[in-house]
């Protein structure tokens, strides 16, 4: 980086200050999202003002880009909100919940089926929160209680995410930065993504029913994380764009195999001991009388829709030839930190958005629930008081991160904290943090893309200025983690709590998902040491 940034243990510490407090108010002070968000903002301008020079018109950039970065994942939010309550007010999730139990009445393997095998087919073709805003209130439609339906999806998706999206993350990641040898770290990134594939479905288990669960579920989860991780390895250096897609429709194959097996389809001694679902009632539930495809159609169309607009490539480019975006001015700051004017900065193409799936999806459910004589006089009224109910909250929380990640990253903030890791770092250290490096952009931005196009120029500046260093090695960790980083990422956190009616419950969301960024990122960071000795 060419410029005079204070890489220094003051300025370090400083830089890294509003994300640990955004936690500590979040998790430790069990503060709602939106206050957090918005205080953790404040004081990465103050900060960014007095500490490292950034003019008022540097932050004004920051917090611009920041809200609009903000309203890309908020039609997603508004979107799947409005879906979820249609589909709650029909009354269908009844008939998903029952006419489900009847096909399997092994919960655990339900569980699985919805929360990390569904989750990751639809992070394959449509991202940015898709899995999470749809897995999470069907997973509560089946049973499952709010907090770990929305812990489930955030685990069993993350591996798609550098591949997903039709390989968003991966050309992403090419536009930032000159990769001479891509085979090599095409290889690399799949080899690092099986672990935490393998390691969702695993944890998923054990969050069901402990090491009975695990137990139980272990043959599911190694032949679906064998389709997953080895089909991805086996495909991304002929098409990464389709390498996390592909295997997501072969796994959902598998599931149906797999519930042909007495142990995967009749009910087993674990529902004793689980926690995460809730109690049956004494009395049957009311509920329509319509057949679970009828009840379902709309997440048929969701997924149809999505496969064929998203996953046919004429189409997508066709319709990605509408895209809108708003331009900002260029700016510096005291120590020459500068950032580039942007004549249209991260622009919508509104066709291709997730949003405008959800959407359209939301509109069929209403007019299909409709159809089958679902709709009550009050319908229209009690949908829309479900969404400003949830959407005024996430809304704000969204908000407030986004607009402190990018002052930060318009103030320097950011960059003084990859370079301050740099600095202290020899090869291996690097390779081992790289993958850190790419989980706390992914947590800043509640995107692995952005955190791969954050942090991929600096990572090879720093493999230029570093011998025996891997790029292609270094770059595929940064993915990893990128991807492990959006279990964390707070959008997505209470993207989940507010479509299933946990919202101010994001602390209890965190102390699995810390846990699990935790494992999923020491194992990755060991085994990106062990190929930069062998490589």
């Amino acid at each position: 980086m060419d410029n005079n940034l204070p890489v220094d243990i003051l300025h370090w510490s400083l830089a890294i200050s509003p994300l640990i407090l955004l936690l500590v108010m979040m998790i430790v002070l069990k503060w709602s999202g939106g206050t957090s968000g918005w205080i953790a903002m404040a004081i990465a301008a103050a900060i960014s003002y007095f500490m490292f020079e950034a003019p008022l018109d540097n932050i004004a950039v920051g917090f611009g880009k920041g809200l609009w970065e903000a309203f890309f994942i908020l039609l997603v939010v508004w979107f799947a909100l409005m879906l979820y309550h249609i589909t709650d007010e029909s009354g269908s999730f009844k008939v998903i919940r029952e006419e489900i139990q009847n096909h399997s009445e092994n919960k655990l393997f339900l569980v699985l089926g919805f929360g990390w095998v569904f989750a990751s087919f639809l992070q394959g073709v449509a991202g940015f929160g898709v899995p999470i805003a749809v897995v999470a209130p069907l997973l509560v439609g089946i049973g499952v209680n709010p907090i770990p339906a929305v812990i489930i999806p955030l685990i069993g998706h993350a591996w798609a995410n550098m591949f997903g999206t039709l390989g968003v993350g991966w050309i992403a990641t090419l536009s930032a930065v000159e990769i001479e040898n891509t085979t090599a770290t095409l290889l690399y990134t799949a080899i690092l993504l099986w672990i935490p594939n393998l390691l969702a479905g695993l944890m998923i288990c054990w969050l069901f029913a402990r090491w009975e669960g695990v137990k139980e579920g272990l043959l599911a989860v190694l032949v679906i994380s064998l389709i997953h991780g080895g089909g991805q390895l086996a495909i991304v250096s002929f098409n990464a764009e389709l390498s996390a897609f592909i295997p997501g429709i072969l796994a959902l194959g598998a599931l149906f195999l797999l519930a042909k097996r007495e142990k995967y389809s009749e009910k087993s001694e674990t529902e004793e001991e689980t926690e995460i679902m809730e109690e049956s009632g004494s009395e049957e539930e009311e509920k329509p009388d319509i057949s679970l495809h009828q009840a379902f159609m709309p997440y048929y169309f969701l997924t149809v829709v999505s496969v064929v607009f998203l996953g046919i490539q004429p189409i997508q480019s066709f319709l990605d030839q509408v895209q809108f975006g708003f331009s900002f001015p260029a700016v510096d700051t005291g120590y020459g930190f500068e950032v580039e004017a942007e004549e249209s900065y991260s622009p919508i193409a509104p066709f291709t958005h997730p949003g405008f799936y959800l959407l359209l999806s939301a509109v069929f459910a209403f007019f299909w629930y409709k159809h089958l004589g679902l709709h009550r006089d009050d319908t229209l009224k009690n949908v829309w008081e479900g969404i400003k109910g949830n959407a005024l909250g996430a809304s704000l929380a969204i908000t407030g991160f986004l607009t402190m990640t990018m002052i930060m990253e318009s103030s320097g903030q950011t960059g003084v904290l990859a370079l301050g890791i740099a600095e202290v770092s020899t090869p291996a250290v690097y390779a081992a943090l790289a993958n850190v490096i790419g989980m706390m952009g992914a947590f800043m931005t509640s995107s692995s893309t952005s955190s791969n196009v954050l942090f991929a120029p600096l990572h090879g500046a720093v493999v230029d200025s570093m011998d025996d260093l891997s790029l292609p090695l270094v770059i595929a960790a940064q993915g990893t983690g990128g991807s492990i980083g959006n279990v964390i990422a707070p959008a997505n956190v209470v993207l989940g709590t507010s479509t299933t009616g946990s919202q101010g419950k994001e602390s209890e969301v965190y102390k699995v998902t810390l846990v699990f960024a935790l494992i999923a990122g020491v194992c990755v960071s060991g085994v990106t040491v062990l190929l930069h000795f062998i490589g």
